[in-house]
């Protein structure tokens, strides 16, 4: 699908559009070959959503999750759907019923929206992990994003019912939701026909991805402002040597939050001369979002610094989802709107809802690694 995608771009800006490895490719540009990715896959969304045909799997796949795990129906609607779509529109399904929630549903909607990520993001995702591991080990594009394809849908869906067992233990449901048994899907179209759903998804998409671009810009800017602060305090108190000798890099924000969280890393089963590299990713993801990390992954995976199979797949479910501090601005409004008389409780229960989503998806690369 993504090759589609490449057509679409290649149209737009010619070669500035082709892979790295692609015939006529001059070398990688994010701006050319990443973000089209999102404009096409949230076109392509949005022709599945007014065609009825996503609400249908969103519903089945639902209906297995309240039957197996006990939860209510919109609370597994809503966790479902965000396997396909992002934190602030899967809840849209469950819109007439956010208001009477309890609060351990609205814990368990912000949980799976946290936990996961979305399709136009995930497709990125793709790109970026592919063709990074795809230059590393001197591998076929095509196969490389085979690879990380399958890993990163397989992390969306086995995190939603990750996303379910954890918040339920974070908040254990003590009353008797309204939606108890009942699976019920609210449709809304945002198109009278297939032509208009493709070019509101498209003009979506492109919001997306230019915002996405611009958070790049200033996310990855302020990285380096960071680094270069502490890399300067390093010098003065005369630990960069030390640190270089001991870990090939002076002191930085990556190794700071490393340290913090390798022994974490080792704790889930990440090879333990992965585990720095590997919490660094993970506090990147949860301090800034997956993006950047995602970003870093790529960047560690070219320069073999990252290349154990098993800490490169782990790591890839453990930074799929949306777990970060400024994900609780996102969800409260976006969801807050639905019900604005619950504004209030999806803001207090917004760091709960981070740990939650960031238990999930450590909980799915701990998996990941059991069964690599």
């Amino acid at each position: 699908v993504l090759n589609f995608t490449t057509e679409g771009a290649e149209f737009v800006f010619g070669n500035l559009a082709k892979s790295p490895g692609s015939v006529g490719s001059i070398g990688m540009f994010f701006a050319f070959q990443v973000l089209p990715t999102i404009i096409f896959f949230a076109s392509l969304m949005s022709i599945l959503y007014y065609l009825g045909i996503m609400q249908r799997i969103v519903q089945a796949m639902a209906w297995v999750m309240a039957k197996t795990m006990g939860t209510s129906g919109a609370e597994s609607l809503s966790c479902t759907a965000n396997i396909f779509v992002g934190q602030t529109e899967a809840p849209l399904m469950i819109k007439p019923y956010v208001k009477g929630m309890t609060k351990s549903e609205i814990l368990t909607i912000m949980v799976g929206g946290m936990a996961t990520i979305a399709g136009g993001v995930m497709a990125a995702y793709i790109q970026i992990l592919g063709q990074s591991y795809s230059q590393a080990l001197n591998i076929p594009l095509d196969e490389a994003r085979h690879l990380f394809a399958t890993h990163l849908l397989g992390a969306s869906v086995m995190a939603a019912p990750a996303a379910l067992v954890i918040s339920k233990i974070l908040f254990p449901e003590t009353t008797e939701p309204e939606t108890k048994g009942n699976v019920k899907v609210n449709i809304e179209k945002n198109a009278s026909n297939a032509v208009e759903a493709a070019a509101v998804g498209a003009g979506d998409g492109l919001t997306l991805a230019l915002n996405v671009g611009a958070m790049l810009i200033a996310f990855i800017a302020l990285i380096a402002l960071v680094n270069y602060i502490l890399q300067g305090v390093g010098d003065v108190i005369g630990i960069n040597e030390t640190l270089k000798a001991a870990y090939g890099q002076p002191l930085n924000f990556q190794l700071l939050i490393g340290l913090v969280l390798q022994f974490l890393a080792a704790g889930i089963g990440v090879p333990w001369h992965d585990s720095l590299h590997f919490g660094s990713l993970i506090g990147t993801k949860i301090v800034l979002n997956e993006f950047v990390a995602y970003l870093d992954m790529g960047r560690l995976i070219e320069a073999k610094a990252l290349v154990n199979e098993k800490a490169v797949f782990m790591a890839t479910y453990a930074l799929c989802g949306f777990a970060n501090f400024s994900s609780i601005a996102i969800q409260i409004g976006g969801i807050g709107p639905l019900a604005p008389n619950r504004k209030s409780d999806i803001a207090g229960l917004g760091i709960k809802a981070v740990i939650g989503g960031s238990l999930a998806t450590l909980t799915t690369a701990t998996l990941a690694g059991i069964l690599f």
